[in-house]
């Protein structure tokens, strides 16, 4: 199956020669990332999984998670928009929106209730308590 191409690929380069204005690159330079491009880092301890998520140029707000037993769900909706002050002559005016999601499976179902999510300076922090085992019980018969 042929790969699809994005904004700023060799696409774009071969073609800029034929049609210049035709093939015009946005004014942000940058494409919408893809799911790919939420690069994670998981770690684990005794009591805890600990991930690293790089979701840049992301507001805070925007940012979704959601684990439903052992799967989370990293969601962030991206929004680009270019800003006109007063006096100026708008030409072109691009804005981007969209989302972008992925999931990971972790090996142990993970405690909703005491997990936690810290975002700074691009990097999304959540540490997932596992959930305790109750281990096995024996059950009377009646």
């Amino acid at each position: 199956m042929a790969s699809q191409l994005t904004r700023g690929s060799l696409f774009d380069d071969i073609f800029k020669e034929f049609a210049p204005g035709y093939f015009i690159k946005p004014l942000h330079g940058d494409p919408l990332p893809s799911a790919a491009q939420i690069k994670i880092d998981v770690k684990e301890t005794d009591a805890a999984y600990v991930v690293q998520a790089e979701v840049p140029g992301v507001a805070k707000e925007d940012i979704h998670v959601s684990i439903d037993g052992s799967v989370v769900t990293l969601r962030a909706e991206i929004k680009q928009a270019d800003s006109q002050t007063e006096g100026e002559k708008v030409l072109r005016s691009e804005r981007y929106f969209g989302a972008v999601s992925r999931s990971f499976q972790l090996p142990q179902d993970i405690d909703q209730a005491t997990s936690k999510a810290k975002y700074d300076s691009g990097v999304l922090t959540l540490t997932l308590n596992k959930k305790q085992a109750n281990g096995s019980q024996r059950l009377a018969i009646e």
